[in-house]
């Protein structure tokens, strides 16, 4: 597989065309929360710090 968007687009039509959303709608859900995590994470932190 080449290494372009496009082709990683089509890719994953593919995969779900032959077994259903299924499995790609679970990798955009764990990916969609992980990354709200880590954003989260990144802009609380800072309120924590007290720069005197």
């Amino acid at each position: 597989m080449e290494h372009l968007p496009a082709a990683w687009l089509t890719g994953a039509a593919d995969a779900a065309a032959r077994q259903g959303s299924g499995y790609l709608l679970r990798v955009v859900l764990i990916v969609m929360i992980v990354g709200c995590v880590l954003t989260a994470w990144f802009v609380l932190r800072g309120y924590g710090r007290h720069d005197d």
